[in-house]
């Protein structure tokens, strides 16, 4: 299973949006996906249409409680697409981990071996705590949306330094896929001058297709669908399959084939 990790400590970037939308998109190809939400806001889980009474085991119960993987993936009604979700225990789950051993491997540990799908997304919390540093040691590649705004490059280079650490002290295999630009606007100036700084500093890292800022992208996560799900012909979707079939093209030639 390849495993991606979307991560940005910086909030409101589009990553969860980018995690469900992304993840709906290759099960669309035919990936066999899974989401693993590992934000304690639970957005991603919301966003899928798994309420809150409907989250048995969760992230929480995989990362704290060493819960068997397979036993906290549920469906999400998506053909193609199972869902760990979140709950707001996973709130209190760094404070939890403190004192554990291998702290930093817990979820790579429940990930180890798993056949039972051929991708894996994790949606991080916008932080660099020990939530997405579990993701990091867990993930083959960081897929890093980035929203076309002023302060975009300086929460970058944090997360790049982060990464380093990563792969010098746990993960030396962790690889950056790609960054995503988001909520980009050609009526503003400033989203193409942000776009154009962020293509001359990492150049092919940046992924041609950028995401719009888009009504029906805003308006699927409040009725339980992704925007694919929900208008699947508007700006927003197209541009997530586009990505998504950028993604494939970045995959190693043996993993390009669902």
């Amino acid at each position: 299973m390849l495993t991606i990790a979307i991560a940005n400590q910086k909030g409101g970037v589009g990553k969860t949006t980018t995690a469900i939308n992304i993840a709906t998109a290759m099960a669309a190809t035919g990936w066999k996906t899974l989401l693993i939400d590992l934000d304690p806001q639970g957005n991603a889980s919301t966003g899928m249409g798994v309420g809150a009474g409907a989250r048995g085991f969760s992230s929480y119960d995989v990362v704290v409680d060493q819960l068997p993987l397979t036993e906290a993936i549920g469906p999400t009604g998506i053909p193609g697409l199972d869902i760990v979700p979140a709950t707001q225990d996973l709130s209190g789950a760094e404070v939890e981990l403190v004192s554990v051993e291998e702290r930093t491997a817990r979820l790579a540990q429940a990930l180890e071996g798993h056949r039972g799908h051929e991708i894996c997304f994790i949606d991080c919390p916008p932080s660099l705590g020990l939530l997405t540093l579990n993701a990091l040691c867990a993930a083959d590649t960081l897929l890093v949306p980035l929203q076309c705004e002023f302060f975009a490059l300086e929460g970058l280079s944090q997360l790049l330094q982060t990464v380093e650490r990563v792969q010098q002290r746990f993960n030396p295999a962790l690889g950056i896929i790609g960054v995503a630009l988001t909520m980009f606007d050609r009526r503003n100036r400033l989203t193409d001058q942000v776009a154009d700084d962020v293509r001359d500093c990492l150049g092919n890292l940046v992924f041609e297709t950028v995401i719009p800022r888009n009504v029906r992208l805003s308006e699927a996560p409040s009725h339980g669908l992704p925007a694919l799900v929900y208008d699947k012909d508007c700006m927003g979707s197209r541009a997530y399959m586009g990505l998504a079939r950028e993604l494939i093209g970045r995959f190693p030639p043996e993993r390009q084939a669902a």
